[in-house]
């Protein structure tokens, strides 16, 4: 039988988003250098072109690299601002003791690079650009993560976006207050008004989009009369978009519209369900997911290959070996945001402040801070705002691009370092985090000699069947076991398990997880959203209680943190079991459990929670 060789595009398509994004930012980058070295006049030539664009006497005059930098990148900080706006509405930056280690390790890894690039680059008279070694490259971070980061980095990944989010409001604020040359406060009061106009949109039933278009490109403009540099309306524009959680009520609408148009196919009723549909998701989820793409694969490839395009001569090489300036830069990037975000980390979880999680070791958060140092699209761009001398730039340029390759060649080191110290066997066969009774939804008692901890998905039939099991175990053992569990949605094969796990969190708030556990296994084939309220209601829960509790952000959180801790552990299939915190392998009838216990008794304090 012969193997078909998968197609170039089948190749890409598995690749992802995030790594064809790196990539192709690499070569925009890869391309610049090539260009800006065997052809300077024609790179310089091309992206000095003047366009003008305007309607009678109104006119506005670019420069094709000030269209990138000053149009498209605006499309960027957008993105950017959504991300901003989401993580601290509804993400990982909504609860302090959650947000207080990346928010900590972000503030650290922008004060520290600041503070040694000021130092080392003082005699180049350049100590003004310190604004260039603050920033984090978030699709250069992400990207690279995903290309030769360790296993199971589902929390680093977490915690570096987190981190990202709030190096990047610092960024975005110094562009502001510090890089902004000229101030015109009248056009400011226009980019005001229709920053209002913008919030209040969203109360609009119809024809929002054409508004928020029209809005946003006049509040750019008012931003670049004013001289503020005019990215940052991207950035203000986002902050106000609404983002929200799925209400239940607006998913049954879209859920009736869709039956509707199957058994009465028009024009009409399809238009409803489509809108119904896309109006149960937040604007801010919605454009991110729209203009994601654009971004990756256009808008920062352009600004790398505008802005990338560093002269590499032996003359300006052999400047940038003993510039001050460029080894303030790779000195403030590398070493910087490594020790700022590796040493804060380290102080914070020595003084037990804040939540790391299983999985988030000093050695990974060391590999992360690494990567960090690619400050790669946000260095650059300053660059072009704080320095005017074009020798000076290039000597940044090569500055920026050294401490890019350092950063990951350090950061892949201590991830094989990590990987080596902890094998993937090794890890997947112990419990990562120990039992807690004031965290886990915990049956029997909490000094039981015997623990079984089950990572399952409430839609599966083989957890399903597991649960008889887990039945007959408790009845023969009695108060010698201690159950514990944990969610492992499979979201791929169960569209609806995420929505039954936070369900169950829900209910959990008001006492009754256990019974919500058995009323989701009783009806597997139904967990739409009127299904869980229905059964919430049958349980004699609150219900307006419960539906606010189903768009809680903890409730979120909790399923998320099961599902990375099963990440870590390599938890590919459900039902898993942890036996006195042992993983265990093979039949997962009542005697086999019972004959696990029995035989580890020996060392029950593994199961954690001692």
């Amino acid at each position: 039988m012969t193997r078909k060789l998968a197609s170039i595009a089948d190749s890409i398509g598995r690749m992802g988003q995030t790594r064809i994004g790196a990539l192709l930012l690499l070569l925009a980058t890869a391309a610049a250098i090539v260009w800006a070295n065997v052809s300077s006049g024609t790179y310089h030539g091309f992206w000095e072109t003047h366009m003008t664009v305007g309607l009678g006497d109104l006119q506005l005059d670019f420069t094709l690299h000030a269209l990138v930098n000053d149009a498209l990148m605006a499309i960027f900080f957008f993105t950017v601002g959504l991300e901003v706006r989401r993580e601290f509405a509804i993400g990982e930056l909504t609860s302090w003791s959650r947000a207080v280690v990346p928010v900590v390790a972000a503030v650290a890894g922008l004060a520290l690079p600041a503070l040694l690039f000021v130092l080392i680059a003082a005699p180049s008279g350049h100590a003004a650009a310190w604004g260039v070694v603050i920033s984090t490259d978030t699709a250069f971070l992400v990207g690279a993560l995903a290309l030769i980061g360790p296993r199971g980095s589902g929390r680093l990944r977490v915690f570096l976006l987190a981190l990202a989010v709030v190096d990047d409001i610092g960024a975005l604020s110094i562009i502001a207050l510090v890089y902004t040359e000229s101030f015109s406060p009248m056009p400011l009061l226009v980019a005001a008004v229709g920053l209002v106009g913008i919030y209040l949109v969203r109360y609009l039933k119809a024809g929002r989009g054409p508004i928020y278009a029209t809005l946003a490109i006049i509040v750019w403009l008012a931003f670049l009369a004013s001289g503020v540099h005019p990215t940052l309306a991207g950035v203000a524009i986002a902050l106000l978009v609404p983002v929200y959680r799925p209400d239940r009520r607006d998913v049954e609408h879209a859920l009736e519209l869709a039956r509707t148009f199957r058994q009465s196919p028009s024009t009409e009723y399809a238009r409803a369900a489509a809108n119904s549909l896309r109006e149960s998701i937040s604007i801010n989820e919605r454009l991110q997911t729209a203009y994601a793409p654009y971004v990756a694969y256009v808008i920062l490839p352009l600004f790398a290959l505008a802005n990338a395009g560093v002269t590499l001569s032996p003359e300006i090489l052999a400047a940038a070996a003993v510039s001050p300036l460029t080894w303030g830069i790779v000195v403030g990037l590398v070493a910087g945001k490594l020790l700022g975000i590796w040493g804060s980390t380290g102080i914070l979880r020595a003084l037990k402040i804040g939540e790391f999680g299983p999985g988030l070791t000093q050695v990974r958060i060391g590999g992360g801070a690494a990567l960090a140092g690619i400050g790669f699209t946000i260095s650059l761009f300053i660059i072009d705002l704080a320095i005017d001398d074009p020798d000076a730039q290039n000597e940044a340029r090569v500055g920026v691009l050294a401490a890019s390759v350092l950063a990951l060649a350090i950061g892949a080191l201590i991830f094989r370092i990590s990987d080596a110290r902890h094998p993937e066997v090794e890890t997947g066969q112990t419990l990562v985090r120990d039992v807690d009774p004031k965290r886990d939804h915990v049956y029997g008692p909490a000094d039981a000699p015997y623990t079984i901890v089950e990572y399952g998905d409430f839609q599966c039939g083989f957890c399903l069947k597991a649960s008889g099991s887990i039945q007959e175990v408790m009845d023969e053992l009695g108060g010698s076991l201690r159950y514990v569990w944990r969610h492992a949605p499979l979201t791929q094969q169960h569209p609806n398990a995420v929505a039954g796990a936070e369900a169950s969190e829900a209910a959990a708030k008001q006492g009754k997880f256990f019974e919500f556990e058995r009323g989701l296994f009783a009806d597997q084939d139904n967990q739409l959203p009127s299904d869980i309220v229905r059964l919430a209601a049958k349980l004699g829960l609150d219900v307006p209680r419960f539906e606010r509790d189903l768009t809680a952000p903890e409730v979120a959180s909790r399923v998320r943190d099961d599902m990375l801790d099963a990440e870590a552990m390599g938890i590919t299939s459900v039902p898993t079991f942890f036996v006195n915190g042992r993983r265990h392998t093979g039949p997962y009838d009542a005697q086999s459990l019972i004959r696990a216990l029995q035989t580890d008794a020996a060392a029950p304090a593994t199961a954690g929670g001692h």
